[in-house]
């Protein structure tokens, strides 16, 4: 069948009882990536969060800053690490449901921390953003007072804060921002 047989379908969650999920429509999505039906956590990857700002889903983070599951994971996953035990307790659930087709191990390239050299979680996280012309104005303003070197990174640094339509402040790296 066609993908456009899905058009406004929806699936229960395998792992959360009476969680009802809606079937998206994603361009990241193709036949040459995959099966073409994917889950979709909009807390944990940059495409993920596209297609739900898009459907204006919530973006609710499942897991914790040290990759444990939360509370809001059920207390089947709660305290379990994603990378590890949460893992298999998945794989268990998806069993014990009927909604495991096929189970295969496969090495994962997740993102690694240069500093630690573990693999790292993609996660959302409540943050301030902004999105008004006079936060952008004053961050140009700014920078143009700032001594860049090579002086010619300056251009391409203002190029860059005008193409950007959020804003973000962030402290969350465990080793501070360079």
């Amino acid at each position: 069948f066609l993908g456009t047989d899905l058009v406004d379908g929806s699936c229960a969650h395998p792992t959360i009882s009476g969680k009802v999920s809606p079937l998206l429509p994603a361009n990241h999505v193709t036949m040459a990536k995959g099966t073409g039906l994917v889950h979709t956590a909009p807390a944990h990857g940059m495409e993920d969060y596209s297609v739900a700002s898009h459907h204006q889903l919530p973006t609710d983070c499942l897991v914790d800053e040290s990759g444990f599951f939360t509370e809001a994971a059920g207390p089947e996953l709660k305290n379990k690490n994603v990378l590890e035990e949460g893992n298999e307790a998945v794989i268990r659930m998806l069993q014990a449901a009927g909604s495991l087709l096929k189970e295969e191990k496969y090495v994962h390239s997740y993102p690694y921390d240069w500093r630690t050299k573990k693999p790292m979680i993609i996660r959302a996280s409540k943050q301030w953003f902004v999105n008004t012309a006079n936060v952008k104005a004053a961050a140009q303003d700014v920078l143009k007072k700032v001594k860049v070197i090579p002086t010619s990174a300056v251009n391409r640094m203002l190029e860059m804060l005008d193409r950007r339509t959020f804003w973000c402040i962030s402290r969350q790296r465990c080793w501070g921002v360079p």
